[in-house]
């Protein structure tokens, strides 16, 4: 496991045949999602099936690496990996696509973080040929 800049672990993810393209991206900088090629819903987390209609048809797609603080937290106690990283942020952060997903807000001071703040994608290298993606403040309205 590497060590992030921001002292977050970065942690070698699980890779599956569903989500080795997800990963491979990350590695190139691009963060794929995957559409229903039934109903056009974007799905997060990677998986064959689409929850909003059950299509099996899915297929990849480059994502924006775009989108707003839905909500976050801050931790200021760190256990396991996380013990001295603190204090870090947690958020959920919804996609300009419309999926929501968790991850770690980094290159701000947590003070300056608010809900609804807009947000773009950054990759952290996890040292086994993948990155992983967390997001950091936009700078544009």
């Amino acid at each position: 496991m590497n060590v992030s800049a921001t002292n977050l672990p970065v942690p070698e993810p699980t890779v599956t045949e569903e989500t080795k393209p997800f990963w491979d991206a990350t590695a190139q900088g691009k963060l794929l999602l995957k559409r229903c090629d039934g109903c056009g819903s974007f799905i997060w987390y990677p998986r064959g099936i689409c929850p909003a209609c059950g299509s099996l048809k899915t297929s990849w797609v480059e994502a924006s690496g775009k989108g707003t603080i839905y909500t976050f937290t801050v931790n200021h106690r760190g256990d396991g990996a996380y013990r001295g990283a603190a204090p870090y942020v947690l958020a959920y952060v919804e996609l300009e696509e419309g999926p929501r997903v968790l991850t770690n807000i980094v290159g701000a001071d947590p003070s300056t973080l608010e809900i609804g703040q807009r947000v773009k994608v950054v990759f952290e290298d996890t040292g086994a040929g993948s990155a992983l993606p967390r997001y950091t403040p936009d700078g544009r309205p």
